[in-house]
């Protein structure tokens, strides 16, 4: 827009130049110099020195402190008849207190110092306007940075109130961790520290739980001054705290009657009993317990609903072992209960385990399964007891790879010598 299209009518329509002479107008629209900016243009930046003021006859311009920073803030929108850059020709060498950016393309007019300074002494009372409009401007920024520190504050204390509440799951997570620690170590203690020696056979055992604690559990409990040996293996139902501590209630159980030096079947029996009397969480357990006399090398057992154990002879064949039905302790008043006599052969291999092992899952969702249980046991049946049963445990892990464990896994393992 040149000079000549403008008239001393628009610029009447300016509040700041109404109460001017038509006159003076007349003079101001040969003075002032048209400027036309497109959207996201900058009109002044803040920091900079101040040299004219601006007149917004058409558009949208916003005013921006720290533009381009983390602590960006908009102090608001000015349109046509607003105009901006004044404070900076209010003293010498002033500087930019904001950043004005066109927020829609504009028409303004600009306003150097000299003409402005001049238009001041000429007429004082613009100098008046100009502080009333300061004022309100001064007033509704104050206005906007109250209501602003405001919400901030309500953010503050919200972030405050979420910080306590974090910082309190982060202490009763670190004690619940360290509770599972604890109940860990005492339940790693409740296996035995040192596995039984006798002449003629030799022992070995693995367990890991899918959670910090689990229900499986192995035991070996020396019986008639150490001339026969006590061999259990379990799985409660469930995982984690309740499966543990229902397995070490029936651990302290099976313990209690195997002393009395009973049949496996009758300590079974008496076992489910006393789960019958004490169990109110309807929980149940698979065992199976044994008792090994080496002088005869024999293996008598009776197994509650438990895996049927592996028999391998010297040369690594599987010998059948007879099996009957078997039914879970815990659940009926009196389950039937498989009673079987088993002969370990010199050199053979007796493994027993958890459902955890042939249970246990790969990435591509498939299961470990008996027939490569066996196999497994066949191909690393050499070496004791233990390193039978540590390459045995050993490829069941690498078999799952990364897939998480769904259940506790566990391994007894009686060899022959």
């Amino acid at each position: 827009m040149s000079n000549s299209k403008m008239s001393g009518n628009m610029l009447k329509s300016i509040h700041l130049f109404s109460n001017l002479p038509d006159s003076e107008r007349e003079k101001l629209i040969e003075i002032l110099h048209p400027v036309e900016l497109p959207k996201d243009a900058i009109i002044c930046r803040e920091g900079d020195l101040g040299d004219r003021m601006f007149v917004i006859l058409s558009g949208e311009v916003e005013v921006i402190k720290a533009i381009g920073t983390s602590e960006e803030h908009r102090f608001g929108i000015l349109h046509g008849g607003d105009y901006v850059g004044e404070m900076s020709l209010l003293e010498h060498g002033g500087r930019r207190t904001a950043t004005v950016r066109t927020k829609s393309p504009v028409t303004l007019l600009e306003m150097p110092r000299d003409e402005f300074d001049d238009l001041l002494n000429k007429h004082p009372s613009l100098a008046i306007e100009m502080l009333r409009e300061v004022s309100l401007r001064l007033r509704d920024t104050q206005s906007a940075t109250i209501r602003d520190l405001q919400e901030k504050n309500l953010q503050l204390a919200q972030a405050y109130r979420e910080l306590q509440s974090a910082q309190a799951q982060i202490i009763e997570k670190e004690k619940l961790e360290r509770e599972l620690q604890l109940a860990q170590e005492i339940q790693m203690s409740m296996l035995p520290s040192a596995l039984p020696e006798t002449h003629g056979y030799e022992f070995g055992a693995r367990i890991l739980p899918a959670r910090a604690v689990g229900g499986d559990l192995f035991d070996f409990i020396l019986l008639d001054s150490k001339q026969k040996i006590g061999v259990l293996i379990g799985d409660v139902s469930d995982k984690g705290v309740p499966a543990a501590l229902f397995m070490a209630l029936t651990r302290s159980l099976l313990r209690a009657e195997a002393s009395l030096d009973l049949s496996p079947l009758n300590v079974l029996r008496k076992v489910n009993f006393h789960l019958q009397e004490m169990n109110k969480s309807s929980m149940f357990v698979s065992m199976l317990y044994g008792v090994l006399v080496p002088e005869m090398g024999e293996f008598h057992y009776a197994r509650a609903g438990h895996e049927i154990p592996i028999l391998l002879d010297e040369d690594g064949r599987s010998i059948e072992v007879s099996q009957a039905p078997g039914q879970l302790l815990g659940i009926f008043k009196d389950p039937m209960l498989d009673d079987q006599s088993i002969v370990i052969p010199h050199g053979g291999v007796l493994l027993l385990f958890t459902d955890g092992a042939t249970d246990a899952s790969n990435l591509s969702q498939e299961f470990f399964g008996n027939d490569n249980l066996v196999k497994t046991l066949q191909n690393n049946r050499i070496g004791s007891a233990q390193e039978i049963c540590d390459r045995v445990f050993n490829e069941i892990l690498n078999f799952q790879g990364e897939a998480s464990q769904l259940d506790d896994i566990t391994l007894v393992v009686v060899r022959s010598i």
